[in-house]
């Protein structure tokens, strides 16, 4: 696998942004971002839209941050720190989405700015806890994803977002095509909740053009944080200047290792883990 280079020492690394949720337990949210940064390399700034009551087990409950101070979070590191690449996570509600859109279109974020947006739409966790207001789906689909340089939903959120249900390939781009309706540039339908399949199968769509993207599928159940850390290892790869398709390849790669790597932690779902990078330092 080619990895992301690291910095020399004393050298800026390059910056990416989060907007997201943290994770109490360490393992998704906020927390595997940053984790998934620092050991690509990237230098983690922060704008923290929600803060859960989180554990191996569940989520079993959440403190929305104010919208403006989420915007304003945004709008700080921007203009003096500078962003290779965003990403967000859980915005929890309609009025922090569309603060979170309008700062980033006033910043230059998103499709159509300068500065590359990944949006995993975070709604639900793996345990099935809601972790967006039922009433913000709206939000997620005509103000969130038509901001997106690209949108990483899994098969839970693709279900909810499009209303359509993968369990083939076929539905698998019939999905990737109406994401990409929604208006993002381009649109993936991750394969990793398709547990019938032996292979783990994202597939990419530009309106045009279908990449697949398989891999062997890892028997686990640590795999708490995967999305977020697939969605995170796009940005990292969008900020040192790849094309989309090749993000896609090395965070498809990065996020496998991650699974291989994973740990027990708790009496639930344990993380995957980036710490097998150090090993290769």
């Amino acid at each position: 696998m080619k990895l992301l280079p690291l910095p020399a020492d004393g050298q800026t690394p390059v910056r990416v942004l989060t907007i997201a949720g943290t994770d109490s337990g360490g393992g998704a949210g906020i927390q595997a971002d940053a984790r998934t940064m620092a050991m690509c390399g990237v230098h983690a700034c922060v704008a923290v839209a929600a803060v859960t009551v989180q554990n191996s087990v569940g989520v079993s409950g959440f403190h929305e941050i104010p919208p403006q101070i989420v915007a304003d979070q945004v709008r700080s590191v921007v203009l003096d720190i500078g962003v290779g690449a965003a990403k967000t996570g859980m915005l929890a509600s309609t009025a922090i989405i569309e603060a979170v859109a309008e700062v980033c279109r006033e910043v230059g974020i998103g499709r159509d700015g300068v500065i590359p947006l990944v949006v995993d739409p975070v709604a639900a966790s793996m345990h099935g806890d809601p972790l967006l207001h039922a009433e913000a789906l709206d939000a997620v689909r005509h103000t969130l994803i038509p901001l997106a340089t690209i949108v990483t939903p899994n098969l839970d959120e693709v279900r909810l977002i499009t209303g359509i249900t993968v369990t083939d390939q076929a539905e698998a781009r019939r999905a990737a095509e109406a994401l990409h309706a929604m208006g993002p540039r381009w649109a993936i339908v991750k394969g990793g909740h398709m547990r019938s399949s032996e292979l783990s199968t994202d597939l990419l769509f530009d309106g045009e053009n279908y990449y697949e993207f398989p891999a062997p599928r890892i028997t686990t159940g640590n795999d708490h944080g995967g999305g977020d850390t697939l969605a995170a290892a796009i940005a990292c790869a969008l900020a040192h200047g790849y094309p989309v398709p090749e993000a896609v390849e090395f965070a498809k790669e990065w996020t496998r290792r991650c699974l291989a790597a994973s740990y027990d932690l708790g009496a639930g779902h344990g993380p995957v883990s980036p710490l097998w990078r150090l090993s290769r330092s």
